[in-house]
């Protein structure tokens, strides 16, 4: 009696679709389209000045000019705006993820009377223009005597809008979890920060990439609060500092470039690192109600 051969799946044969092609292309065409003034501004920022207008564009720089990074350091203290923006955006988004992830657990997992209520309250303080509380705010800040300093920088963002954010992007993805999580922590004798610390925290990790991202691009861009706030020329942070330079070097572009090109770049490391867990936390965020 002969064996039957065994029959292997036939392989998948490729099928051309056009619409695929076409929803391909014009992505591309967007990517590019997108990503065209970054590389003009980097390749703006090593011509001489010469060369910026030139017709047609040159893309790549000859020769390529690293010294005018050098002497946007040396017409302004750009290295003290930028320490100033790095240490703030640190503070304000560590401060956001703590103080917001606390408020979304408390919001999303522990039933209180009148949680829905609040949080709706707390939601509704979003559609207040922040231009509207600005002069509220300052006077504020004048009694309290913290003009002039980081201070109002710092606890503002952490607690004005941005956290009522952070606040709803912790809580819907909180809500998402399972309670077996916490009936099982419980029954072990898990306290409620002890859930929180140990339990969600770790499984919070897109959400809070999300957040990080998200807050740590509004402050390191911010500029109508350290206009508003800050008077002393060290204590200007990078946005001020480009507003600054543009006052002091004219129309300079090959300066102005390369001053551009070195405040973007902390946040396209910190979105390069974070990407991943960013696009997870978008897609997962606000999932249920």
């Amino acid at each position: 009696m002969k064996a039957e051969p065994i029959a292997r799946p036939s392989s998948p044969r490729f099928r051309f679709r056009p619409g695929v092609l076409i929803h391909y292309s014009i992505l591309a065409v967007i990517s590019v389209l997108m990503i065209l003034p970054f590389v003009w501004m980097l390749s703006t920022s090593l011509k001489e000045p010469s060369d910026i207008f030139v017709f047609p564009p040159e893309w790549i720089p000859s020769p390529i000019r690293w010294e005018n990074y050098a002497e946007v350091l040396r017409t302004i203290p750009f290295g003290r705006f930028y320490f100033n923006s790095v240490y703030i955006a640190v503070l304000v988004t560590a401060g956001t993820v703590l103080f917001t992830s606390l408020s979304g657990y408390a919001f999303g997992r522990i039933p209180f009377v009148g949680r829905n209520l609040v949080f709706l309250i707390l939601l509704s303080t979003m559609m207040i223009p922040h231009e509207a509380t600005s002069i509220p705010m300052f006077l504020f800040m004048r009694e309290l005597g913290f003009l002039d300093s980081h201070f109002p920088l710092i606890v503002v963002p952490i607690f004005g809008a941005g956290g009522v954010f952070g606040v709803f992007v912790m809580r819907q993805f909180f809500l998402t979890l399972p309670k077996e999580l916490e009936e099982a922590a419980m029954i072990d004798g898990c306290s409620r920060f002890g859930i929180y610390w140990r339990i969600m925290m770790p499984l919070a990790g897109p959400a809070i990439s999300t957040l990080t991202i998200f807050t740590f691009l509004t402050c390191w861009n911010e500029f109508y609060d350290p206009l508003i706030f800050v008077n002393s020329r060290e204590l200007m942070t990078i946005p001020l500092g480009l507003s600054l330079f543009t006052d002091e070097a004219g129309t300079a572009w090959h300066l102005l470039m390369s001053a551009s090109v070195m405040a973007t770049l902390p946040l396209l490391i910190v979105f390069f690192f974070a990407q991943k867990q960013f696009m997870e936390g978008v897609a997962m965020t606000g999932l249920k109600d």
